[in-house]
């Protein structure tokens, strides 16, 4: 059993290792490989703001779509594009944001929310030698792909602009700030909404604040913002009349849809983003060959890998870090996170976290299969079964109605209906060792520790807290007494 548990242990922890963790929208990893290149990019993205429209205690930024934050989708393309450095801007509840998105950014503080030029020059100390391009885009657009940086980053360095600006269009741009254009359709400035003219704010074509700069040609720029608005605040759309108005040329490119650049301003608006980003999702996992019966009714969040082949039924959510072979049968009603699955599994109207299934494992209807569960090649778990930091080698089975927790299971071994492993005495947990071909019969109760051995077998209805040697027939019953005529007087005494 010795060599059954280590095998089985380090199938376990390296399959682990290959997940990464979904720790609640906290921290995690945001792709920190960048691809190389010779043309230096930095980024700085806004996600200082208070965010009242979210009417939340979690900072906007924070919020998960598809599985995390939304601003980590933005640092994602930022990365995915190239970009060899990220800066977010901080603010409001600034440690907060720090907590969920993790060190493997920079920060930098904007102590008083002025807007959004402000915000931007909160990071210029961090930039006193960049002579690369720098990207400027908010926190919240998380469906931007990178495709769409890359193309904005090209358009860049091909033209030598001072600037180059994503834009959109929209039949009802309200909101957004509106791109102003000369006779000649040079970008000459952005007027926020609050600012616009009623001519001005007839204008479709809209800024999604996405910007890449010449890093001089911003610092020079943002000098000379001043809040001369509404609102009292600097804009950082200022900076584009202000370049308009030194003859520095500004491009500007169209984005390839007005999805890709959607803000969240509120949850609405963030349901909205959330269910094109898991339409998305859904697409290219069925354009790779995985089948999914009713797509309207599934739900799989980002870094979730299906092999071809697979069917994925309704009212099923896959969660971020899940693994799943190819020839698999998923759902109806099943949650999966962080759980790495071979090929040929059968999971129904069940739930598995933090789990490794190995090839044609069977599962459900309605298991429990929690933390450090490993279930080798054809391991049959059936209804009503939860488990538990167990191992169940290969055959063997726990067919329904049954808790097996803190336990190892040997080869072959069949777990009768209604068995527990008792594994905690109110201060400690204790482990089960049953070894291959074993039986335990229903309604066994095995107290931890416990060793039961290869070939032996649990009598029904047994308390089994000693152990039992291999091939041993172990009972445990109350001798019963069956009283003759007793429940014929009962029945006369209700009747008085």
């Amino acid at each position: 059993m010795g060599s059954l548990a280590v095998k089985m242990q380090a199938f376990a922890a390296v399959s682990l290792l290959l997940l990464p963790l979904k720790i609640n929208g906290e921290s995690f990893n945001h792709m920190t490989e960048t691809p190389g290149s010779d043309y230096p990019v930095a980024a700085i993205i806004l996600a200082a703001g208070k965010s009242t429209r979210m009417r939340s205690k979690t900072p906007k930024m924070l919020h998960p779509i598809c599985g995390i934050p939304m601003t980590a989708h933005v640092i994602r393309a930022c990365r995915e594009a190239g970009v060899s450095r990220v800066v977010l801007i901080v603010g409001h509840e600034a440690e907060k944001v720090k907590a969920g998105l993790g060190s493997n950014v920079e920060y930098a503080l904007q102590t008083t929310q002025r807007g959004t030029g402000d915000a931007v020059r909160a990071a210029e100390s961090l930039f006193t030698d960049w002579k690369g391009t720098i990207l400027v885009l908010a926190g919240d657009i998380p469906l931007l792909p990178a495709a769409a940086l890359k193309s904005l980053l090209d358009s860049q360095r091909n033209s030598k602009a001072a600037a180059t600006m994503l834009t959109a269009i929209l039949e009802d741009p309200s909101g957004y700030g509106r791109v102003l254009r000369s006779d000649t359709g040079q970008v000459v400035g952005i007027v926020e909404q609050k600012d616009a003219t009623e001519a001005q704010r007839a204008i479709k074509e809209w800024n999604p604040s996405i910007y890449a700069f010449e890093s001089s040609a911003l610092w020079n720029s943002l000098a000379e913002v001043a809040p001369n608005n509404v609102q009292g605040e600097y804009y950082l759309t200022d900076v584009i009349g202000i370049l308009n108005a030194k003859g520095r040329t500004v491009e500007a490119i169209p984005a390839d849809s007005a999805k890709d650049v959607m803000g969240v301003n509120n949850r609405v608006e963030m349901a909205e983003v959330g269910g094109e980003m898991s339409r998305r999702i859904l697409r290219e996992l069925m354009l790779s060959g995985v089948t999914i019966t009713d797509p309207a009714r599934t739900y799989i969040e980002v870094d979730v890998e299906i092999g071809q082949d697979t069917v994925i039924e309704p009212d099923t959510f896959l969660y971020c870090g899940t693994k799943i072979g190819e020839d698999c049968r998923i759902g109806p009603m099943t949650r999966i996170s962080n759980s790495a699955l071979g090929d040929g599994v059968s999971v129904v109207s069940s739930q598995i976290c933090d789990s490794v299934l190995e090839n044609k494992v069977k599962v459900g209807p309605f298991a429990n299969l929690r933390p450090k569960t490993h279930l080798c090649e054809g391991v049959k778990i059936g209804d009503f079964v939860e488990t538990k930091n167990a191992v169940f080698g290969a055959g063997s089975q726990a067919s329904h109605l049954s808790y097996i927790g803190d336990a190892e299971i040997g080869e072959g071994t069949n777990i009768g209906a209604g068995s527990i492993t008792c594994n905690y005495d109110g201060y400690r947990k204790h482990k089960t060792h049953i070894g291959k071909n074993a039986f335990i019969g229903s309604n066994s109760i095995l107290i931890a520790p416990i060793t039961v051995g290869d070939g032996a077998f649990t009598a029904a209805g047994s308390v089994i807290s000693k152990n039992v040697p291999p091939d041993a027939l172990a009972i445990s019953r109350t001798p019963i007494a069956i009283k003759e005529g007793w429940a014929k007087k009962y029945h006369e005494l209700k009747k008085k």
